[in-house]
């Protein structure tokens, strides 16, 4: 059973993905939450397999809730999708940053917000390619690049670097087969390799390993 953790402080919204999930044979609401103060406390509670987290609230934001969730050793396999209005919100790229798996916009349709939270939860990542560009290019624009390679950037081999870079760029295990002329079976176990190597949480934190490593 996938156990989610709802962040929002809009009542109307919390009701209406309560109300969704209702329906799910594999999927129960464990707890609400209505800022991140209190989105922090319910995930130590109830330590959900996913917290659907609003980024703009009151108090501490869902940046901060992030961040303290992540910083948990006890909610080490809880993953966090982040809920925006915007495509191109500028705190989208802090939050996978911070820690989260990946991103919906709140529009999204219900159908694809629930194979979301199964994708996350199996440890996907919600990053497309077109948005992995739109955050890289937009964050490159508001704010110089300050390159911190990662410690263990030099345990990569040259492949699994190759492999990260067009991770980054937002391609899936069967592009990247494609890509290099591989087989989907052995891009997964590069992409794997190089996630163990750099203690990536999962692809969307590799993402942002590349970024900041320079390999995007």
């Amino acid at each position: 059973m996938i156990s989610v953790l709802l962040v929002d402080d809009q009542d109307l919204v919390r009701m209406g993905l309560r109300t969704l999930f209702e329906y799910e044979e594999d999927l129960t609401v464990v707890g609400e939450a209505a800022d991140g103060i209190a989105a922090v406390q319910q995930a130590a509670a109830h330590r959900p397999t996913v917290v659907l987290m609003d980024i703009r609230m009151p108090g501490i934001d869902g940046l901060e809730a992030t961040r303290r969730i992540v910083a948990d050793p006890a909610l080490a396999e809880t993953r966090i999708i982040v809920l925006t209005t915007f495509e191109r919100d500028q705190y989208v790229f802090e939050a996978l940053r911070a820690g989260a798996s990946g991103f919906l916009l709140k529009n999204t349709p219900p159908a694809g917000l629930l194979e979301a939270v199964r994708t996350v939860a199996d440890g996907g990542a919600l990053l497309s390619p077109s948005v992995t560009r739109t955050l890289i290019q937009e964050f490159t624009q508001v704010a110089p690049r300050d390159l911190t390679p990662h410690p263990q950037l030099d345990a990569l081999t040259g492949r699994e670097r190759e492999i990260v870079s067009l991770v980054a760029q937002g391609l899936n295990n069967q592009e990247i087969a494609e890509r290099l002329v591989l087989s989907p079976a052995t891009a997964r176990t590069h992409v794997s390799r190089a996630m163990i190597k750099l203690g990536a949480r999962d692809r969307a934190q590799l993402v942002v390993f590349a970024f900041q490593s320079g390999l995007a």
